[in-house]
């Protein structure tokens, strides 16, 4: 630990959402780490923030000097960013800047199921890059065999990439765990609604229970999924979701961004129409005399049968909402994307 007459402080920086929570769920061990490898008093804080970018996407050598200044009683700041970095071909998980004594972790390239240890290896790597040759243990010790640490394109600190043939899936799953499609699940109820209504049709249509019965379950899943990729194309047109690159350089950003924006929106959907199944199904047993429903199939009746009406049903349920309505807000739906969620970071021509 360097000489000094007041204790090592860590600032810890953290975009709002999934990085905060990660970083509040490794700051205690991180800290009782870092108290270790120094062998000496640490102290370590956390606060919440917004790092900005330029227009092209890029991070600004800005940004990093004003995390300096703003934390100067900081000996070293770790900002853990959502921002999907990428360059030289590869996902860039940390970059160190030691003139600024400042390292940037990219929160998504970590991937969806980054666990604290390997959150935490990855901070303690940074920070040990960071501190005087020999004010440490060798950072070495604390790599991953899925990462490796080489110069950066700007050539002023070191970087942290992953594979190329891994990093982009696992960055990609990471850029839609950050999205959080769970907590948008509740803003799709204008949907639901529309899918609802629809949908109950099928419990009182008997023309309804006899396709449902005549079709495969083969089928059934193929007409199910049809629903919903109808419903995620026409999201995705209506509310102008797929980012073109403003420029060559940009495009597997811009990539990872429309892959991101897909798959969430996948999952939102297939909530719905797992729910409106959930729904209709229980409808469906409370509302279909099981006698009548057999004298209509011609056959015996199972719960498979009020299944497959309810699946059926909720086909139609999910077109309806995918045609008459949408999200709650086109302003909810802009914000699970990451392309939009960037813009709001970019500087403006006055900045």
């Amino acid at each position: 630990m360097p000489e000094s007459a007041k204790p090592f402080h860590i600032r810890l920086l953290a975009d709002p959402g999934l990085p905060t929570r990660r970083v509040n769920s490794i700051q205690e061990d991180f800290a009782a780490e870092a108290r270790k490898l120094l062998n000496g008093e640490v102290t370590v804080s956390s606060d919440t923030r917004m790092l900005r970018i330029r227009p092209d996407a890029t991070l600004d050598i800005d940004a990093v000097r004003e995390m300096e200044e703003d934390h100067a009683e900081a000996d070293a700041v770790i900002m853990l960013t959502e921002i999907p970095r990428h360059t030289t071909g590869h996902p860039l998980i940390s970059e160190i800047f030691p003139d600024h004594n400042v390292a940037i972790v990219s929160c998504p390239t970590l991937g969806a199921w980054a666990t604290k240890s390997r959150i935490r290896k990855v901070f303690t790597g940074s920070l040990l890059r960071l501190l005087p040759s020999g004010a440490g243990p060798d950072p070495e010790e604390y790599d991953q065999r899925w990462s490796q640490w080489k110069s950066t394109e700007r050539g002023e600190g070191l970087g942290l990439f992953a594979h190329t043939i891994t990093g982009g899936p696992r960055t990609v799953a990471g850029m839609v765990l950050g999205n959080d499609p769970l907590r948008a699940v509740p803003k799709l109820t204008s949907a639901l609604g529309a899918g609802a209504a629809t949908g109950a049709f099928g419990i009182f249509y008997s023309s309804i229970w006899q396709m449902a019965d005549a079709l495969s379950t083969t089928r059934l899943v193929l007409v199910g999924l049809a629903a919903v990729v109808t419903m995620l194309f026409w999201l995705v047109v209506r509310e102008g979701l797929w980012d073109r690159p403003k420029h060559r350089s940009l495009a597997t950003v811009v990539t990872l961004y429309n892959g991101s924006t897909a798959i969430t929106l996948l999952v939102c959907i297939l909530l719905l129409y797992l729910l409106l199944v959930g729904v209709i199904f229980l409808a469906g047993l409370v509302i279909i005399d099981a006698e009548y429903l057999a004298t209509v199939i011609g056959g015996e009746v199972s719960l498979l049968n009020y299944l497959n009406i309810a699946w059926f049903s909720a086909v139609m349920g999910v077109f309806a909402g995918a045609i008459g309505s949408s999200f709650d807000s086109g302003a909810d739906l802009r914000r699970l994307t990451h392309g939009q969620r960037e813009r709001q970071r970019e500087y403006t021509e006055s900045a």
